[in-house]
Parts: C-alpha cells; sequence; structure tokens
C-alpha cells in the first residue's frame, strides 16, 4: 500500500474515531457540563493516560517500531514473530504489577496528581474510587498500543486507526444508559474506560491471529532484541516522562483553581486531538515504519523523499485546518456543547482554553513527525533532551502567566504555556534535523509553506468576518450545524482558490507528492 494511501487509510478511520470522541464529549458535557464530578473522571483517568504514553504510544513504541522493522527485513518474519512474543510477555507482567500497584494506592495518587481536591474530602474520595475502576485499563490499552505497532509495521493500518473508537463507543453507550444504575452517576464513565480498553484489545486478536501474529506466552527477558529495546527505550521514557510531568503539573495546578477548570480544559484538549490526530498522529503512524525501512535499507533518496512529501502534506492541511478552528472555536464549541448541563460560561472558558491551545496546534503536529524522524535514526537521546528543555521552559511560561492572567483565566494560561513549549520543541527538532543531515529544507518546501501560510490568512479573515456577522445564540443546536457547515465550506472554497491565484492546485500538490512517495 503506498504512503498516500496508507495515510488516507489511517486519516479516514482517526476521523471516525475523533468524530466520535465529539460525540462522547458532547453526551458528557450535556450529561455533566464541567462540575466537580467531571474534574474528578478527568484527573482519574489522566493518570493510566500517562503510563499509557510511557509504555505503549510513547518512549515503547518509539523504540520498538524501528527495531521490529530491521529484525523483519534483516532476519525474517520469524524471527520478528519470536521477538513479539518475548516483548509482550514482558511488558504483560510488567504492565499487571502495575495496574494492581495502582488500584492498591489510588488515594496517594489523588495526593500527587491534584492537590486542590484534597481540600474537598468529597471529591477526594470520588478520584480515588475512579481511580480504582479506570487504572486496569492501563494493561488493557497498552497491550492494545503494542500490537497495533504489529499491525502497523506489517502494513496493517486500518484497524489499529479504527480500534480507539471503540472506547468513545463504551463512552457514549455507560453515558446514555448505565449512569440511572450507579451512585454518582460518573462512576458509569470509570467502568466505561476500563470497558473500552478490554473491547479494544479483543478487537485486534482476530486480525492477529488471521496473519499469525498473536504471540504465546514466551519468557525470555535476554533475547537480545528485547534488550536493545529497553536501552532505546531508557532515553526516551525520560523524554516521554517530561512530557507527561508538564502535563501532570499542570492538572495539579488547575485542581486548584475554580471548579471546572480541569474539564475546561479537557474539553478544549479534545477538540484540539481532532487536527493532531488526523494528520499528526496519522503520519507518524504511517511515517515511521516507512522511514524505518528506509534507514534499515540504506536507501537515503527514499527516506528524504518520504520525508519531504510528509511534511509539505503537513503544511497544506494543518495550517487552513488550525487557523479555522481557532477563527470558529465559539460557534464551534456553541454547536457541540451547549446544552442541558453546559452553559454560555462553560463555552466561553472553553475556547479561552482553545485559544491557548491553538496558538500550538501547528508545532505540535509537527513534533508527532518530527520526533518519530529520530526514532527511525535510532536516535532517542536529541528528542529526549529538546524535550526537557520544552518541559522547564512550560514551567516558566506558567509562572509568568499565572501572575500576569486575571483568575477567570488563569487556566488558559496553563493551555498558552503548553503552547510555548510546542513551539520550543518543534524548532529545536528541526534545527537538530538539519543539524545532522536529517533534513534538507528544499526551495519547494519553503515556496510551498508561504503559499499555504497566505492562502489560510486570507481565508481565516474571511470565515472571522462571515461568522462575526452571525447571531449564533438565536440559533438552536441544528441551525448552528447548518451555518457552521456552511462557513466551512466557504472557508474551504476560498482556501483552494487562494492556492490557486498563487500559482498551485490542490490536486496537483496531492497528485506530485503521491508519485514522489
Amino acid at each position: 500500500m503506498g504512503l498516500f494511501k496508507s495515510l488516507s487509510v489511517v486519516s479516514f478511520f482517526t476521523l471516525v474515531s475523533r468524530i466520535l470522541g465529539l460525540i462522547r464529549e458532547m453526551v458528557i458535557a450535556s450529561k455533566f457540563g464541567a462540575s466537580a464530578s467531571t474534574d474528578a473522571l478527568f484527573v482519574a483517568f489522566r493518570i493510566p493516560n500517562l503510563l499509557r504514553r510511557l509504555f505503549a504510544e510513547g518512549a515503547f513504541a518509539q523504540a520498538f517500531v524501528p527495531i521490529l522493522s530491521e529484525y523483519r527485513e534483516r532476519e525474517g518474519d520469524e524471527r520478528a514473530k519470536l521477538l513479539i512474543a518475548h516483548v509482550a510477555s514482558l511488558l504483560s507482567l510488567l504492565l499487571l504489577a502495575i495496574s494492581i500497584l495502582g488500584v492498591l494506592c489510588a488515594p496517594y495518587l489523588v495526593y500527587v496528581i491534584a492537590t486542590g481536591f484534597n481540600d474537598a474530602a468529597d471529591q477526594s474520595e470520588l478520584t480515588a474510587n475512579l481511580i480504582r475502576l479506570t487504572f486496569p485499563y492501563l494493561l488493557f490499552i497498552s497491550l492494545t498500543s503494542l500490537f497495533a505497532s504489529v499491525l502497523n509495521t506489517w502494513g496493517r493500518f486500518a484497524v489499529p486507526a479504527f480500534t480507539p473508537a471503540l472506547l468513545n463507543i463504551s463512552f457514549i453507550g455507560a453515558a446514555l444508559y448505565l449512569t440511572p444504575f450507579f451512585d454518582p452517576p460518573i462512576m458509569a464513565l470509570g467502568l466505561a474506560i476500563l470497558m473500552g480498553g478490554v473491547a479494544q484489545l479483543v478487537f485486534q486478536i482476530p486480525f492477529l491471529v488471521r496473519l499469525k501474529l498473536w504471540p504465546r506466552f514466551h519468557w525470555n527477558p535476554k533475547d537480545p532484541g528485547v534488550i536493545q529495546i529497553l536501552k532505546k527505550m531508557a532515553p526516551a521514557v525520560v523524554g516521554v516522562s517530561a512530557a507527561q510531568i508538564s502535563l501532570v503539573i499542570n492538572t495539579n495546578i488547575a485542581s486548584r483553581m475554580q471548579t471546572g477548570s480541569v474539564s475546561w480544559l479537557t474539553y478544549a484538549d479534545r477538540l484540539m486531538e481532532l487536527p493532531v490526530g488526523l494528520l499528526g498522529v496519522a503520519m507518524g503512524t504511517v511515517i515511521l515504519p516507512a522511514l524505518s525501512m528506509s534507514v534499515a535499507n540504506k536507501k537515503n533518496a527514499e527516506y528524504q523523499i518520504t520525508l519531504e512529501w510528509a511534511l509539505i502534506l503537513m503544511l497544506v492541511i494543518s495550517i487552513p485546518s488550525v487557523l479555522g478552528l481557532v477563527a470558529l472555536s465559539g460557534p464551534i464549541l456553541m454547536t457541540l456543547f451547549m446544552r442541558d448541563q453546559f452553559s454560555f460560561t462553560d463555552v466561553s472558558m472553553t475556547q479561552a482554553a482553545f485559544w491557548g491551545y491553538g496558538v500550538g496546534l501547528v508545532p505540535i503536529v509537527m513534533i508527532k513527525l518530527l520526533a518519530p524522524v529520530f526514532y527511525a535514526n535510532k536516535d532517542t537521546k536529541t528528542p529526549v533532551r529538546i524535550a526537557i528543555k520544552a518541559v522547564i521552559f512550560t514551567q516558566l511560561l506558567n509562572v509568568i502567566f499565572w501572575m500576569l492572567l486575571p483568575d477567570h483565566v488563569k487556566h488558559a494560561g496553563l493551555a498558552l504555556a503548553i503552547s510555548g513549549g510546542a513551539w520550543l520543541n518543534a524548532v529545536m527538532l528541526i534545527t537538530g534535523l538539519r543539524r545532522r543531515g536529517l533534513f534538507v529544507v528544499s526551495n519547494n518546501w519553503i515556496l510551498v509553506c508561504r503559499d499555504c501560510a497566505v492562502a489560510a490568512g486570507v481565508m481565516t479573515l474571511t470565515v472571522t468576518c462571515v461568522s462575526l456577522n452571525i447571531e449564533w445564540l438565536n440559533f438552536d443546536s441544528w441551525g448552528r450545524a447548518g451555518l457552521l457547515l456552511a462557513v466551512i465550506l466557504l472557508g474551504v472554497i476560498v482556501y483552494i482558490l487562494g492556492l490557486k491565484v498563487l500559482g498551485r492546485k490542490l490536486k496537483e500538490l496531492l497528485v506530485v507528492t503521491q508519485r514522489q512517495a
């Protein structure tokens, strides 16, 4: 499957998952709003998500995929399958032990991640109960991510891309049908997290069995491949931990702010994840195995073409997407969330947080693409050093924004600080790639960047002017949705026409890119 087609498949199923994710947040916002109970849920879910990124999507996957690709290319499928069995066995036992420990230590974890809850005994107890229910999710989702990496290495991108949708389906079902049977009702969503983790792992098993990739338990931690992965993983753990520690610190700070701050940041983050997931995560998923194979086979020309293709496509799509989301964030949030328990005040607070995140959307997407380039070249140390510097910078910005911003929008300062750290991270990644000769900035790349920025700027001015002349509050949800789709369509047309005026046709850009890749 060609890279462009692979990216299309991943992006499509990621879009399905992200749409379900938005529906999930709409249902949660409608039933619970931005309240103490949703703050407790999002804090409880933060901890297994943090560890998941360490053991699965983050450090582990970044070390695992290049080495698995190399084993498959040089030693054949059977040796690669044996490596999968050894890795899965080690990871399973480790994660089982951590999950049990997390359940037992739930009250202490609340003190670590949300000290602001300690002043409210009921909220602290609720958060601890939710942690006990959600922590085993770590085991299932980490194994799911491990096997997703395996399927991606074998070129089966659709199944891993769709799998996260099952968590969203579990959330939606629990919120709609199970909440009446729980006291407090938010506990139903804690159960949904656990059920979603199990469902995602079970869903992948038939596809792994069909490809003869489902491993048996085979304990051999001394396998050279396992040792190599652990050595490569160690610095990556530090890097990913640095970024996750920053999130934990921000969550802790938000827990000390007004009730709802954690929820407003989380809802804004979910909206931000739409472009990040569609392009950044999808691109990183497709690019890492391809670049790893090019490096393993010493095909430098193929490597450079693949990387430039990814960067150009990222610019063409991400710049207008990000600017459009920021310009229309108010109408989007009103359309998606403003009903029942989610008030206009909640919309305004979430919008402030999203504006903070929006400043960093482009570099966040770039990081998802650029960091795997280092990992494909088996360099896990450079991204680590960069990530640590970015985290330190983020926390310095937190202090500055805490002092400068008024109380009612201090939570937006946390989002803005993350964006500042993302910009530093992305710039340093590009600088590091150029210094090592891993990325050559061509004239074509610079010109495409310029033209996309100009066309997207015109588009943003257009949709902003149109949006400001619409009284969004005078329409119900369906009316707002219809108007929003019309404005988005107008933005797409203006962007395409803008590129055409500048001498570029969007279709031709994609066709050329596809042929190169």
